[in-house]
Parts: C-alpha cells; sequence; structure tokens
C-alpha cells in the first residue's frame, strides 16, 4: 500500500525533513513534561507553566501518558515514569472505585458523569501504556475494555452511547460523532495489543454509521450531532456556535482525522485477514478533498477555519492547532496510501502554515489558537494543554498505515506484551 516511490521527491523520504519532525517532537515533549502533577497531568498556559490552582483531568492525563509512552517506545530518556505516573492516576485519584469509570477530574470534583470521549481516551492510552511495557497498564486496560463493553458500546447501533450519570443510571439522549472518532482510534489500538478482531468490526461498524452513511449523503461533510436513534441534529448548538465539544454545524478538523482513521482501518483489517471496503479509501479522499475546499481560505486569510455552517460559510473563524495536525496526517496518510502529488502539496502547505504561524519558538510548544488574523489568540483555548495532537503530527507521516501507532514504535518486541481477549472479557 505504500506507493512513494511514485514521488521520489517527497518530503515524506527526506532525510531532512526525518530529522526536522523528530526534533520538533522532542521539543514539544520537554515543553510537555511540565504538566505533572500528584493526580496525574494538567493544562499549561501560554509559557508552559502551570496555572494557580491548576488541576489534573482525565483528558490530559490521558493524552500525556499515551504521548510520554509513543516517546519512550522512541528511546527518548526520562518518559517510562512519565507513562507510569499516568496509568497510576487513572486507576487511582481519577478512577471512581464505587460505581466504576472514570471521572473528568480527580475524585469526581464538579462534574462526575462519565463521558464516552473520555473512556475512550482510557483505552487508548492504557493500550499504549502496555506496549510500552508500564507497570499497571495490563490492569488499566482490563478495566478499560470491560467498562466500554458494558456500559458504552451498543451491539445493536454499531457505536457508543454518548453519556451517563456517575451510577450509570441515567443515560443522555445525545449520540456524538466525536466520541465514537476517538473510539475508532481506541479501537484499532485494541485490535493489536489484544489480538482480537472483533475491534476492527466494530471500528468498520462505526465508520459504515457516521462517514458512509452521513458523511457521504452530506458532501463528505462530517454529520456531528444525533438523537438517541441515530437521527442527524443539524442545528445542534446553533445557539452556543463556539462550544469545545460539541460545536455548530461542521468541523473540518474532524473530516481530516475521520480521512487518515479510515485508512489506518483500511490497512489494519488487511493486515488481519479482514475484508477492507473500498469505500474506506473512496470517504478518506471524499472528506479530505472537502474539507479543503471548503476550510482553507474559507473567510479569504490563510489556514483552516474551525467551523462551518451547512452552507459552507465560516461560523468560527479562529484556526486551531489541531486541525492543522489533522490535516498535516491526513495529508501525509493519503500521499503514503495513493502516491499521488495533491497530497504531497497539500502536505508542504500545511507544514509551511504550521512553521509561520503556530510553532512558538520563544515560548515553547504550538500557540493552541490563532485568530482569524492569523495571530496568537485564546478566546476558545488558552493556554497550551495539549500534547496530542501535534506529536501525533510528527509520527504520523513516518509510520505505516498498520499496525497502530504503538505498536509499529513497539515492533517486534513487544508482540510478547499482546493478552488473550479472553482475559478481558
Amino acid at each position: 500500500m505504500d506507493n512513494l516511490e511514485l514521488l521520489p521527491g517527497s518530503w515524506l523520504n527526506a532525510p531532512v525533513h526525518a530529522a526536522w519532525l523528530q526534533a520538533e517532537g522532542l521539543r514539544l515533549l520537554a515543553f510537555a513534561k511540565a504538566s505533572l502533577l500528584p493526580d496525574g497531568f494538567a493544562a499549561l498556559d501560554a509559557q508552559g507553566q502551570l496555572p494557580p490552582g491548576a488541576v489534573a483531568q482525565t483528558l490530559h492525563t490521558t493524552r500525556m501518558t499515551h504521548s510520554f509512552a509513543l516517546a519512550h517506545l522512541q528511546g527518548v530518556p526520562g518518559c517510562l515514569p512519565l507513562v507510569e505516573h499516568g496509568v497510576n492516576a487513572l486507576r487511582g485519584p481519577l478512577q471512581d472505585a464505587r460505581d466504576g469509570g472514570w471521572f473528568a477530574q480527580p475524585r469526581g470534583l464538579g462534574d462526575n458523569s462519565k463521558a464516552a470521549y473520555l473512556h475512550a481516551f482510557v483505552a487508548l492510552a492504557a493500550s499504549s501504556a502496555l506496549v510500552a511495557g508500564a507497570v499497571g497498564a495490563q490492569g488499566l486496560l482490563v478495566d478499560a475494555i470491560r467498562l466500554l463493553e458494558a456500559r458504552f458500546w451498543s451491539e445493536e447501533q454499531g457505536a457508543l452511547r454518548e453519556s451517563f450519570s456517575r451510577d450509570w443510571q441515567q443515560s443522555e439522549a445525545y449520540r456524538g460523532a466525536n466520541s465514537n472518532m476517538h473510539a475508532t482510534e481506541a479501537f484499532l489500538a485494541l485490535a493489536d495489543v489484544t489480538g482480537d478482531t472483533v475491534w476492527l468490526e466494530r471500528a468498520l461498524r462505526i465508520a459504515q454509521r457516521i462517514i458512509h452513511t452521513h458523511a457521504a449523503a452530506n458532501d463528505y461533510r462530517v454529520v456531528e450531532h444525533f438523537d438517541v436513534h441515530w437521527q442527524a441534529q443539524p442545528q445542534y448548538n446553533h445557539d452556543k456556535p463556539a462550544d469545545q465539544f460539541r460545536p455548530y454545524g461542521t468541523t473540518p478538523g474532524h473530516a481530516f482525522e475521520w480521512a487518515r482513521l479510515l485508512l489506518h482501518l483500511e490497512a489494519a483489517r488487511k493486515l488481519a485477514g479482514l475484508e477492507a471496503p473500498g469505500w474506506l479509501l473512496g470517504c478518506a479522499r471524499g472528506l479530505f478533498d472537502s474539507a479543503c475546499r471548503d476550510a482553507w481560505q474559507a473567510d479569504g486569510n490563510r489556514g483552516l477555519v474551525y467551523t462551518l455552517d451547512w452552507d459552507n460559510q465560516p461560523v468560527v473563524r479562529q484556526r486551531l492547532h489541531w486541525v492543522h495536525a489533522e490535516a498535516c496526517a491526513a495529508a501525509a496518510a493519503l500521499l503514503r496510501r495513493t502516491g499521488e502529488a495533491q497530497y504531497e502539496r497539500w502536505y508542504r502547505c500545511f507544514w509551511d502554515f504550521i512553521d509561520g504561524h503556530f510553532i512558538d519558538l520563544q515560548a515553547g510548544s504550538w500557540h493552541h489558537e490563532l485568530g482569524p488574523d492569523n495571530r496568537p489568540a485564546a478566546s476558545l483555548w488558552p493556554g497550551k494543554p495539549d500534547l496530542y495532537h501535534a506529536y501525533q503530527a510528527v509520527l504520523l507521516p513516518k509510520a505505516p498505515l498498520a499496525p497502530s501507532l504503538a505498536t509499529a514504535l513497539g515492533g517486534e518486541c513487544n508482540q510478547t506484551l499482546t493478552f488473550a481477549h479472553r482475559f478481558v472479557t
């Protein structure tokens, strides 16, 4: 599936580009280490400091644990203790010892509901920590898989339920594409570490529903919000268009992210000897093309806008770092899959924009948000809390489409860490 010989001048084949990606990854890691707290990892401010009253959060703890596991697998010294710190936090103050599952913050401070989005990241972090050989990772993964299967996965609908009350007695009357997208990512990793292809079947069912059914019928714009029967809710949050996790309209960054995940799923299924439907590649192309066409310079300025309405007009014009990171990763995946020059051009375009606007060589890491004028801003995402998207963006271009990232970095030496599915069901 790797057609890079068709593009001998590709950046993906260039040693200097590989060195640049590696150096940028090390710079990102050095910045992120300051996020350590006794109860996990917390969001950093724009200068790379923990703000007063900083609290560990499951979202940041899972993403940092996953990222530091990837770094350890690359051979970066000092990262395994950080992985094990994250595992301990997820098996301690962030886990609900009474009712099971994970809180958003330690010991249920604030909102103590149980969200599929966070539980998908727990599974991803646990799988990467297991491949990295972290103490306690297998127990964490067992807990995560049991919760996903017992509470969130709907065999009838072929997707995740969204969220529950702390005691699991009340469920939210909402279904979301975002949580299911990250479940797809987690399921690809779970298939690798458990050796059970049921996770690839579940990932395909999610993609079938959200992308092949809904997005393909909407000009490859990802429909984000649904009711409990998976009926689309296109006006959801019309009055809160800049919601951090459930914004109104379409989110081009998710189209890029889905495009990449579809190619990973296609490759993983082929690697496992399973059928890989042709629509996986077709939809990946459609999603990428629609996001580039509609979001790049949508308001006349360079960059990808955050959200669009259903007439493809900009709603939230800020440029977010994660959107551009995912655009790079999707372009690299399509280039690796097809060898077509258009994806090389976009890959270079996105990295040039990131280098010119997001990378912060003074304070470190990347600016997480730019205003419509492409100057650093903080109206949606203050500070620099997230390593996950940027760090994966510097790793994915050099990785195969399958297996998943941690397993690919771990290589043959980690095959002995795989454990039978019967122990976690």
